[in-house]
């Protein structure tokens, strides 16, 4: 092999061995990524079972409320007046100021607001959903469809509670009123039932919300029981 005055075989050779390890490195890569997707395609279809937990990457579902049903009204029912809609706003948008702004604009169109606070579990953990929901007994029926021509497509959920007080839960997808001019409600012109409602017979009312008590304050640690007398020095 004759060889350029100057020139260096080894250095040609190791050139040559260099950018061979860069194909194979590439072909490699190449076929990491390949494959990688081909695996999270078919997990994503279901076509395989993945070897981890998919509850994080999971969308969220409101099982409690995923397959509810939204009860008829009676025939002829007007809408209640603002005034006489007893609302509870609970946050569970995972959005700070939530129940406040609402509990504003709702005070402003005449509706009353009893209870504002954040959506709890049974320890007293605050808990997010994904959607907004108005809950109702029985004998508030037309007081929830009321508020609920208010909001975008709430879940209408009918619970145990003996009074017509109502529900309003914020959900993720809550995003804002409908605007007041656009809320069709007239006094003299009765509700209209919901798309796919039943008969209120035929629903098993849940459990209605009950906030978790506050936890009890402890009394100071230098501070006696009331039944017991501080000790006095002689």
């Amino acid at each position: 092999m004759t060889t350029q005055p100057g020139s260096d075989p080894s250095r040609s050779v190791r050139r040559r061995h260099m950018h061979e390890r860069q194909a194979v490195v590439f072909g490699l890569l190449v076929a990491f990524l390949a494959i990688t997707g081909i695996g999270a395609l078919a997990v994503y279809t279901g076509a395989v079972e993945p070897p981890f937990d998919r509850t994080f990457s999971s969308p969220k579902v409101d099982d409690a409320i995923a397959d509810v049903k939204a009860p008829c009204l009676a025939e002829g029912t007007l809408p209640v007046p603002y005034g006489e809609v007893q609302v509870r706003i609970f946050n569970a948008s995972g959005k700070g100021g939530m129940a406040a702004a609402n509990e504003q604009i709702l005070e402003s169109r005449g509706f009353t607001v009893a209870t504002v606070g954040d959506l709890q579990t049974p320890e007293g953990k605050n808990t997010t959903q994904r959607s907004t929901q108005i809950s109702f007994g029985v004998t508030g029926i037309a007081q929830a469809y009321t508020l609920a021509a208010h909001y975008q497509d709430p879940v209408l959920v009918l619970d145990d509670r003996p009074d017509a007080s109502v529900d309003l839960v914020l959900g993720e997808n809550f995003v804002n009123l409908v605007d007041e001019e656009l809320v069709v409600i007239d006094p003299v012109v009765p509700l209209v039932d919901p798309a796919k409602c039943v008969g209120v017979e035929t629903i098993t009312p849940q459990a209605a919300y009950v906030p978790p008590a506050p936890p009890a304050e402890e009394a100071p640690a230098d501070v006696a029981p009331a039944d017991e007398a501080p000790a006095v020095g002689g």
